[in-house]
């Protein structure tokens, strides 16, 4: 039916509308063909401004068909009046259709100064809101650099403080036990201590090390099995391939034996 035809259509498959061929009987002129300039998406389907196309074409038409004839000198004038009057006429119509264009235009123009003025606003917005982050940042930066050199100083201040009368201070073994940076586990040179000293202070001295006789009574009581050394060489890699091919490491050993050589 005409309308679940119309509901399940496909509409890109809907070509123009079919235009039958036609014979004009002479001496007619039909007037279908003073819309001949309007085609199927062109003027057709036709509109507010096509119909007032319509009505000016029959107007037109109308307007000739009362002009007077040629046949004497008023009517020739009569004619050559109204002639000119049509033409005003039609001129000031082409001056109302050049303005709603230009007004069209000009709408057209407003809108995309808008646009680009909207866009170049966002830009100008962002290009100020990364260079306000910038200098936030760097704010940020110098500000806890301040704070601590700050902290810092402060620090030094309270160390300072603690011995301000160059009081001596009692010695708390438990602290300097507790702090591995202190003398007890790292005694500084300059205060009169060198580590190197007593540097044989760990080495052991015993009888089997320091004597011969220590040395062959040690060697006596070790088992045979001890003293006896069983190295195995090692084989050498095969770096030769069952298809007689050379391994990317053979290569890199035998480059480097030559370097070396």
């Amino acid at each position: 039916t005409l309308g679940t035809q119309t509901d399940y259509r496909d509409g890109e498959a809907q070509t123009d509308p079919y235009s039958p061929e036609y014979i004009v009987h002479s001496g007619s002129v039909p007037e279908i063909l003073t819309l001949a300039t309007l085609t199927w998406g062109q003027g057709l389907s036709a509109g507010q401004a096509e119909m007032e196309i319509i009505d000016r074409i029959r107007e037109k038409h109308a307007w000739e068909a009362a002009l007077p004839p040629m046949d004497s000198p008023s009517n020739v004038a009569k004619r050559l009046k109204m002639m000119e009057a049509m033409e005003r006429k039609e001129w000031a119509y082409r001056e109302e259709e050049i303005d709603k264009l230009q007004k069209v235009q000009m709408e057209v123009f407003k809108k995309l100064l808008q646009r680009r003025e909207e866009n170049q606003n966002e830009l100008d917005a962002m290009r100020l809101y990364n260079h306000w982050q910038n200098h936030q940042k760097a704010k940020e930066e110098k500000i806890r650099k301040v704070q601590c050199d700050c902290a810092l100083m402060l620090r030094k201040l309270i160390a300072k403080r603690k011995n301000w009368m160059g009081k001596l201070e009692r010695r708390d073994i438990i602290k300097e036990y507790n702090d591995f940076s202190s003398q007890t586990y790292a005694p500084l040179s300059r205060i009169g201590f060198f580590p190197d000293n007593n540097s044989d202070y760990c080495v052991v001295k015993n009888f089997y090390l320091n004597t011969v006789a220590g040395l062959c009574e040690l060697e006596k009581s070790v088992q045979h099995s001890v003293s006896q050394l069983k190295i195995k060489a090692p084989k050498p890699k095969c770096t030769i391939t069952k298809t007689g091919y050379i391994r990317r490491s053979g290569r890199l050993e035998a480059v480097l034996a030559q370097v070396h050589q």
